[in-house]
Order: C-alpha cells, then structure tokens, then sequence
C-alpha cells in the first residue's frame, strides 16, 4: 500500500473513531464506522445504538450500510466503497458487507472472539461466496482497542449500565 492511501486509511479510521466516540459517550459499545465512495467522500457514517434502540442488529456497520445503500444510486449494491469500522466485524455485518457488495473493509481492531473478517472466521474473503471484499486490518489498531478497553474497564468498576 502507497503512503498516499495508508494516510488516507487513517484520515478515514479517525472519523470512523469519532462515531465510536459518540457510542462510548452514550453508554454503547464503543464501535463507529463509515463508508466512503470511490471519489473519497464519506456517503455514510453511524456508531452503535444496540442499546438505546434495543435492536441486537443495530451495530454500526449496518447502520452504515443501510445509510449508504438509500444514499446510493446503484441502490443497495454499494460496489467500489470502503467500509472503515473500528473493530473487526462480526458474522452478521461480515455477511451484510457480502451481501452489500462492498469492495473493501478496513477494520482498526480485531475481534479474536467474534471477528468474521479473518480472526475467527474469513467471511469477507470466502472464495466459496460470490462477491469477496478486500479487507485491511489494524489502522489504528492501538486506538480502536483501547477505546473499547477504557469502556469495558468503566463497565467493571460499575461507572456504566449495558
């Protein structure tokens, strides 16, 4: 990868951290994310609300996805986008990023727990599938992870409700 779109990568993970940042401040898991079309300008952006909407599926790459895909003229087919999330998704936004068609995900941190888009599973990538998105890992990997660290610390010391 060229310097150019490495320093892009974080331009765009950074603002994927400020939507995580406004999860966090709402008592959610602290996940953000947002999709940039292929002229590099964000069409979507969201942070988790399974909490407040009460909604297992409101995480924020599928808010995210569903903002982009009713933004998009080519509908819900979202082909030449980004996806910047700041965790590694896991299998249920790993398969709306399929279904999506979205051609790349670039995660912050790794999910070795739940993570579908290489440390658990490789659903992004699956050659068995029929659409494959190009996946990055670790932009910002350091801030991603403690930002989710920092939440459930507070979560342990009882400062938070989730």
């Amino acid at each position: 990868m060229d310097d150019l779109a490495a320093e892009s990568d974080k331009y765009f993970m950074e603002c994927a951290l400020k939507e995580a940042l406004k999860a966090f401040s709402a008592g959610e898991v602290p996940v953000g994310a947002v999709i940039v079309d292929a002229k590099g300008q964000i069409v979507a952006s969201a942070c988790n609300e399974k909490e407040r909407l009460h909604d297992p599926t409101a995480h924020a790459e599928l808010t995210a996805i569903r903002m982009a895909a009713a933004r998009s003229a080519e509908g819900w087919r979202l082909s030449g986008m980004t996806l910047y999330v700041t965790k590694e998704p896991c299998i249920m936004c790993a398969g709306a990023i399929v279904n999506a068609r979205l051609s790349r995900v670039v995660y912050g941190c790794a999910d070795v727990k739940g993570g579908a888009a290489g440390s658990l599973f490789a659903l992004c990538t699956d050659e068995r599938l029929n659409h494959r998105a190009e996946v990055t890992r670790g932009v910002l990997e350091g801030e991603c992870a403690g930002l989710l660290k920092d939440f459930f610390a507070e979560l342990r010391r009882g400062c938070r409700a989730v």
